[in-house]
This record gives structure tokens, C-alpha cells and sequence, in this order.
């Protein structure tokens, strides 16, 4: 609609230019032909005529242009005219030139904001992603933490357990001495005793045999005085439990120097794997603790790059406003104002002496 009524506007133009040139030719061919007097009441008439054709116009196509033009038909000689024209057309190409430049812009605009708009989605997926992936590794960090945690107490836990069942075992250990010492020195004592005397009877005895030979034989129905059989079965036996006594105080002193070494090692294996643990729980501590500081730091980079994704696509909603129009109608609004600027052109040549015949075959009766 707008280039058919620009089109419209345009033979309006022309044709009130073909009045203004027909005049010109009149004015020329009076000068040629040695008229020094040109009839006013001529030119006047058709001044009237081009004017009122150009106000008709003005108020069709609503084109100030065209009215402002009437006035200097009436009021301007032909130069003026031929002046205004002229500024027509070069406004019309500066229009032009300005309508390409926003174009190009417009495209080029609407290009780097489809780009920045596409790089802010893939960093706002990868901040999305890495945010995801650090709340699993926090999550992750923070179960071993507790279990590490867990494992600590627990050996603490036997730590204590196993130094109070060495403690018990040691007291055990120095009552099974202590008795096994008791034991022995008792029955030490007591088979000194019975040394003592056996031995000391033993002597007696040979004495007494040996004066017997040489006195009387015993009457009949007495036996030879003799030690008792039994005494040295039972200092054999008492001199066993002495020797069995001290065995079992050196098992019991074994058995205590192995229950120390081995609880001695346990407490060495513990510390270390609870030293060891420890510095775990502090290394994923600082892992932790690192992995939640560049959570925030991504979703804080997430919520900026959410809120330049809105800025740019305002932009974009802006940018469309104000070129959408243009790229849809730019050939159409190009070629239009090429007419408009040719017909303008035909205009001044007619009023630099062109055919005026020629010029009209070319144009549609504006009525």
C-alpha cells in the first residue's frame, strides 16, 4: 500500500512537473524566437494550475513535501522550484543511503545478538552441569567424611578396649606369678625341710647300721630300721610342682611379653591408620570446603549469565521492533524511493530543456 500510494505521489510529481516544464518550454521558445514580453496573465494561469494539482496531492498522499512545493509553484520562479526538486532527491538519497546502513546494521546487530544470546546458553548448560556435578561431589565428600569420621571413633573405641583388656591381662599375669612364686617358695621351703631330715636320718641310720654289725641282730618279728619308702615319692612330687611352678611362671612371662608386643603393635596400627584417617578427613575437609566455594561461585556465574540472557534478549525484542520492518520491506521501500528519485530526475531534465512529449509518454493520467 505504501509503495502503490508513494507510486501514486509520484506521478502526481511528475505530471505537475510536466505543467512546470510546458510553462519553462513557453518562457524558452519566447526567448528564442526574440519575445522580449512573456504574457503574465499565461503564466500565472498555469502557476494556478501546477499548484492546485500539487495541493490536490499534498492532501491525497498526506505529503507535506508536496504541499510545501505547491507554495513555491505559486510564489518561486522556476528555479526555485527546480531547487526544491533537487533537495527531494537528495533527501530521498540520503534516505536511502541511511535505510541500507540500518539494514546492514539491523542484520549484523541481529547476527551478534543471536550468537552472544547462544554462547550464554551453553555457558549458562555448563555452569548448570558443573553445579550439578559439585553438589554430587559435596554430597559424596561429606558421606566419607561422616564414615571416616565413624571409623575414627570406632578405633579410638578399640583403642580403649584393647588397653583395658591389656591392663586385666596384666593383672591377671602378675596374680598367676605371684602365686606360682608363692606356691614355689612354699614348697621350696617345705622340701628343705624334709631334705633336712631324711637326710640327716639317712645319716643316723648308716651310723646305726654300721654299729649293728657289730652288735646284737634285732629280735626276731622286728624289720631293719629303714627311711620310709614313701618319702622320696612325695619330695619327688613336691619338687615337681616347684618345677612345674616356675614353667608355668615363665609360659605366664611369655605369654605376657607376647600380649604386650601384640597390643604394643595394635596401638602403633591404630594410631597410624587413625593419623592416617585424619589426614584424610582434612584433605576432603579442604575438598569439601573448596568444592562448595566454586558452587557458589557457578551458581552466582549461572544467575549473572541468566540475567545477561534476559538483557540480550530484551535487546533482541528491541532491535526486532526496530528492524522487522525494515528487512521485511526493504526492497520494496528501495525500489519505491528509486522511482520516486527517477521521477524527480525526469523532472529536472524536463526543466533543463528535455522533451516534454517524450516525458509524458511515460506517465498514467494522475485524475
Amino acid at each position: 500500500m505504501r509503495v502503490k500510494t508513494r507510486q501514486q505521489e509520484i506521478q502526481a510529481c511528475s505530471k505537475a512537473l510536466a505543467f512546470l516544464s510546458s510553462d519553462e518550454a513557453h518562457e524558452l521558445f519566447s526567448r528564442t524566437l526574440g519575445f522580449v514580453q512573456v504574457s503574465v496573465s499565461y503564466n500565472s494561469k498555469r502557476r494556478t494550475q501546477v499548484s492546485q494539482l500539487l495541493q490536490k496531492a499534498s492532501e491525497k498522499f498526506n505529503d507535506p513535501r508536496l504541499s510545501m512545493l505547491a507554495s513555491h509553484t505559486r510564489m518561486d520562479a522556476f528555479v526555485e522550484v527546480k531547487k526544491a526538486i533537487q533537495e527531494m532527491v537528495d533527501k530521498l538519497g540520503k534516505e536511502k543511503k541511511d535505510e541500507i546502513k540500518h539494514k546492514d546494521w539491523c542484520i549484523e546487530e541481529l547476527n551478534n545478538n543471536e550468537r552472544d544470546i547462544d554462547n550464554k546458553n551453553r555457558d549458562k548448560a555448563d555452569l548448570t552441569a558443573k553445579v550439578e556435578d559439585l553438589g554430587m561431589s559435596i554430597d559424596t565428600l561429606a558421606k566419607d567424611l561422616e564414615n571416616l569420621k565413624a571409623d575414627v571413633t570406632e578405633l579410638g573405641i578399640q583403642l580403649k578396649k584393647a588397653g583395658e583388656n591389656r591392663e586385666k591381662e596384666n593383672k591377671e599375669f602378675q596374680v598367676v606369678v605371684a602365686d606360682q612364686r608363692a606356691t614355689g617358695k612354699l614348697l621350696a621351703a617345705a622340701l628343705d625341710i624334709l631334705k633336712g631330715f631324711y637326710d640327716k636320718a639317712a645319716l643316723l641310720q648308716k651310723r646305726a647300721e654300721a654299729k649293728n654289725e657289730l652288735t646284737q641282730a634285732p629280735p626276731p618279728g622286728f624289720k631293719k630300721q629303714e627311711s620310709s619308702a614313701a618319702s622320696g615319692g612325695v619330695m619327688g612330687m613336691m619338687q615337681g610342682i616347684i618345677d612345674e611352678a616356675k614353667a608355668m611362671e615363665a609360659e605366664a612371662k611369655r605369654g605376657e611379653e607376647d600380649a604386650q608386643v601384640a597390643y604394643e603393635d595394635f596401638v602403633k596400627d591404630t594410631n597410624e591408620s587413625v593419623e592416617e584417617k585424619e589426614k584424610d578427613i582434612t584433605n576432603k575437609m579442604d575438598m569439601k570446603a573448596k568444592a562448595e566455594s566454586d558452587k557458589v561461585q557457578s551458581e552466582t556465574g549461572k544467575e549473572a549469565t541468566m540475567g545477561e540472557i534476559e538483557q540480550l534478549e530484551n535487546e533482541a525484542a528491541d532491535l526486532h521492533k526496530s528492524c522487522d520492518f525494515t528487512i521485511k520491506n526493504f526492497d520494496n521501500r528501495q525500489a519505491a524511493r528509486d522511482d520516486e528519485i527517477d521521477a524527480l530526475k525526469q523532472a529536472m531534465a524536463m526543466f533543463s530543456g528535455a522533451s516534454f512529449s517524450a516525458f509524458l509518454q511515460n506517465q498514467v493520467n494522475f485524475d
